[in-house]
């Protein structure tokens, strides 16, 4: 196996409108979400082996959720169904294209209630990479199978890739998530974070500052994501800038998802993730991530928009044509 993503699968309710706040909106449409699980299906879609771990609601939604994953070549043995809690709900308003409102129903929600001993150990063992985000690390049981996860992985030598994916109302407060996030961070190799995030773990904005502040904490790779301004990592060789492309957004949600699977199917190509990375290659594995995430802004909702292969591969050369 090459990932395996860990966390949160859920219905995002979609707008039928862009441009009004949610207590305004009209009407909203059911879509697959969940941020580790598009991830694996963006994976999946470039081509790279993946699977899922998490847990769902044994309801209607909960089935369709894991049948959507499976027919889009996810591996779902890991997941498990919860008979007492309901899948959990996320209703989603989009006051502009490049902004988003959320809403949770999770009291609790079922991702929330995965047990340690309900892992699958032997795709944990199996794994190249485990990826996961930090609403893993909001409550238990799901924390302890987290830090259980990371155990397994980085014992037989996985990398360990984070997604902060900072949720402020699912939280109980910024200083929990902070605490939460800069506990997990010495297990961590790949870090990534957005600006907001950037300011919430460090105090500050400078991109250079700041990801010299997360490695120091542990991490391998840095990566800032910035929107429409592009992305930026740091690594031991270096740091570096990779502009955005540019298109017309139609919905940025889950540009963020698209851009990790691009990234991480991107890192796999290098060979073990301890071996120094040069700054040409990690520019060249961002410039990727980037395309990956400027095609997935062009559809509305996130798994109908993440790209396969051949559309980042054809995506890219007319953009280098273009450059010539």
């Amino acid at each position: 196996m090459d990932v395996v993503c860990l966390g949160e699968l859920l219905v995002d309710m979609f707008p039928a409108e862009i441009g009004r706040r949610l207590v305004d909106v009209s009407a909203f449409r059911p879509k697959p979400g969940g941020a580790p699980a598009n991830v694996s299906v963006g994976l999946a879609r470039l081509g790279t082996h993946s699977a899922f771990i998490g847990k769902v609601g044994d309801d209607a939604f909960g089935h369709h959720l894991a049948d959507v994953l499976a027919k889009n070549g996810v591996e779902t043995r890991g997941m498990r169904f919860d008979e007492f809690a309901r899948t959990t709900m996320a209703f989603i308003a989009m006051p502009d294209p490049d902004t988003a409102e959320f809403v949770f129903y999770r009291n609790p929600g079922a991702d929330m209630l995965l047990h340690p001993d309900e892992l699958d150990l032997g795709l944990l063992e199996a794994t190249k990479v485990l990826h996961f985000g930090s609403l893993s690390l909001v409550d238990d049981p799901i924390r302890h199978a987290a830090f259980e996860a990371i155990e397994v992985v980085s014992g037989a030598g996985g990398m360990i890739s984070l997604d902060v994916n900072y949720r402020p109302t699912l939280w109980p407060s910024p200083e929990l998530a902070i605490e939460a996030v800069t506990a997990v961070l010495p297990r961590v190799n790949l870090v990534k974070v957005n600006e907001v995030e950037l300011a919430l773990l460090t105090g500050g904005d400078d991109l250079s500052l700041g990801s010299q502040h997360l490695l120091s904490l542990g991490p391998d790779i840095c990566v800032i994501t910035l929107g429409k301004g592009g992305s930026y990592f740091r690594v031991p060789a270096g740091d570096g800038f990779i502009p955005s492309f540019d298109v017309g957004t139609v919905d940025a949600t889950g540009c963020g998802d698209g851009f990790v699977a691009g990234l991480l199917t991107g890192l796999l190509t290098h060979g073990h993730w301890s071996e120094e990375i040069s700054i040409e290659k990690m520019s060249g594995y961002l410039t990727f991530a980037n395309a990956v995430g400027a095609l997935t802004a062009q559809t509305l909702g996130v798994i109908p928009a993440l790209p396969t292969l051949n559309m980042v591969e054809d995506f890219l050369s007319r953009h280098s044509e273009k450059q010539d």
